[in-house]
């Protein structure tokens, strides 16, 4: 048995907690970065999938970490999972809005728990995208051929 958990980190800084009511015109807690901890690894995905020592990212500390639960799954069986699905989480299958660090965090989270993070986590992309001024900034990466993973890939 290992806990899960969510590691949570704020991209933005508080900047999204100061800003967003004037530029979406809504209240956010934050630009969520997850990520799992499980056997002792830190699983993320940016420019693919990652496996390092908890806390070891150039993010530092996480701003919130949330208790998943237990999976009786062992490392290695989790280890093949993660290959299997490599080919549908590399960097340019990255998209800051439908295709990020977030959705892979509840796919895993899925896999090992049965259950998925938190929507506020989950949903911050989208809910961004679906503001005017997320849907300007959709515009101008695709316009400019960019999925926007130098903007939300770590």
């Amino acid at each position: 048995m290992s806990s899960v958990k969510l590691y949570i980190y704020d991209l933005s800084r508080g900047m999204a907690k100061l800003y967003a009511p004037m530029l979406l015109g809504q209240n956010l807690e934050g630009v969520w970065h997850s990520s799992l901890v499980v056997h002792n690894r830190e699983i993320y995905f940016g420019q693919g999938i990652f496996s390092v020592p908890p806390g070891t990212t150039h993010l530092g500390a996480p701003h919130r970490v949330i208790d998943l639960g237990e999976t009786e799954l062992p490392l290695d069986v989790i280890e093949e999972y993660l290959e299997e699905v490599k080919p549908e989480w590399t960097a340019d299958r990255y998209h800051l809005f439908l295709n990020n660090c977030n959705d892979f965090s509840d796919s895993l989270a899925e896999f090992l728990v049965g259950k998925g993070i938190p929507s506020y986590v989950k949903d911050v992309a989208r809910t961004v995208a679906g503001t005017p001024f997320g849907q300007m900034l959709m515009t101008q990466l695709t316009a400019g051929g960019s999925s926007g993973a130098e903007f939300g890939a770590i």
